[in-house]
């Protein structure tokens, strides 16, 4: 018997937790008084902003599920998410401006694994009001005139240039010009690992080795892992937490500093609350990225909500044993109707990236999906790959959805 069927003869087969289907009619009404739906790329700003996902389903009144992010299958951790909630009645006062005890909760999760490294761990961490903030601090903060670099070049670490797109902006906003990834004059280098969108993974090893054929002394190495949890239970020990050794010394004998960066809002489905966190090499780079933090960076929502999801190990253990239960249902799915699309990814990830092959196919299947209220996310905006698209991993029974609206394909 499948994992599905096992998992409700047992009574505990997940269902998300927080159902966008089930969103609240004030939201609907204020899709209504916006006037006429939007789809994302109309609201972001072309000239100022970098295109991103998630914005559609603001803007459809007809909203059912949204298969353009990323963020996982089961919904909002539900006890995290009343905890949040509980936690407005202190919206008078300012939320603690040293994260505590919600980032020693981080650090005590994170290095769960090694409880001897977790005080060491939890000096180098800092929270930040999304991953976003922290890639603009750790990026702004290389100078690269003090690691005697002529030029302030970034580039992406995957040979396809392909991966999520904030570090680039950042780069771009500080000043950087963006080069090939083998170019080894760049001061900073973006690893995204397991990669958004491409979802390719490089075990703990691999990476490890591309920083040190990569990167030259001297600079900074981003390694986002924020798909990282979806591993497995495992994930720790194949990921640079478990190498903070390896960092000090890369940093002691080479002066790179390799930040390792998370986004919490995926793997606990809290986007709304932007959540993130960055591990510095030492206590000084840590340092060195603080003092240009502004305070009160994270709100009392957020950090309320970190406290209590880290307890959830039910959670975490639902997520590793549905999500590839649920991402190879979509993916056969999808060859059965489409068998000359390519699917890609790594199955246990939370989402599919698929070749169509066709431009012109890609924007059709867009549109319909708005039209059904189950939106996905077109490679075109942002990526430059205009015949690829983004599907999320969701219900069965919300995929058929999806499917449906592509019957005229």
């Amino acid at each position: 018997a499948s994992l599905v069927a096992r998992l409700a003869r047992r009574g505990t087969l997940p269902v998300r937790r927080s159902a966008p289907s089930a969103a609240p009619a004030a939201l609907h009404g204020a899709a209504q008084r916006r006037g006429a739906a939007k789809d994302s790329s109309q609201v972001w700003d072309k000239e100022a902003q970098q295109f991103h996902g998630g914005q559609d389903w603001a803007h459809l009144p007809n909203f059912v599920e949204d298969f353009s992010v990323t963020t996982n299958v089961l919904g909002t951790p539900q006890k995290a998410l009343e905890r949040a909630r509980a936690a407005v009645s202190t919206i008078h006062h300012y939320p603690p401006a040293d994260f505590e005890p919600a980032i020693s909760d981080l650090a005590a999760w994170l290095w769960r694994h090694e409880p001897a490294s977790v005080s060491a761990g939890r000096s180098r961490l800092l929270l930040g009001n999304g991953a976003s903030e922290l890639i603009d601090l750790v990026i702004r903060d290389h100078d690269p005139s003090v690691a005697s670099m002529q030029e302030r070049l970034w580039k992406a670490g995957s040979p396809q240039g392909t991966q999520y797109k904030e570090y680039e902006r950042s780069a771009q906003a500080a000043g950087y010009k963006v080069v090939a990834h083998d170019d080894k004059r760049a001061s900073i280098t973006c690893f995204v690992n397991p990669n958004n969108p491409t979802g390719a993974y490089h075990p703990v090893e691999e990476i490890k080795q591309m920083i040190q054929e990569q990167c030259t002394p001297g600079s900074h190495v981003i390694v986002d892992e924020s798909m990282q949890p979806w591993v497995g239970p495992d994930w720790r020990k194949d990921s640079l937490l478990s190498q903070s050794e390896w960092i000090a010394d890369l940093l002691r004998s080479q002066g790179t500093h390799v930040f390792i960066m998370h986004s919490w809002t995926k793997i606990w489905s809290c986007t709304g609350i932007r959540l993130g966190s960055v591990v510095a090499p030492s206590v000084e780079s840590l340092q060195s990225i603080k003092q240009c933090q502004v305070p009160w960076s994270v709100n009392t929502m957020a950090l309320e909500f970190l406290s209590e999801v880290v307890k959830d190990e039910e959670y975490m253990q639902r997520t590793w044993e549905i999500t590839p239960v649920w991402r190879q249902a979509t993916v056969d799915a999808i060859k059965g109707r489409f068998p000359s699309w390519v699917v890609l990814g790594e199955p246990y990830l939370s989402w599919i990236w698929v070749e169509t092959g066709s431009a012109a196919v890609v924007e059709e299947a867009v549109r319909l999906a708005r039209e059904a209220g189950v939106p996905v996310r077109s490679g075109a905006p942002g990526y430059n790959l205009p015949t690829m698209v983004r599907i999320a991993v969701r219900e069965p029974k919300n995929l058929h959805l999806l499917l449906d609206a592509w019957k005229a394909l």
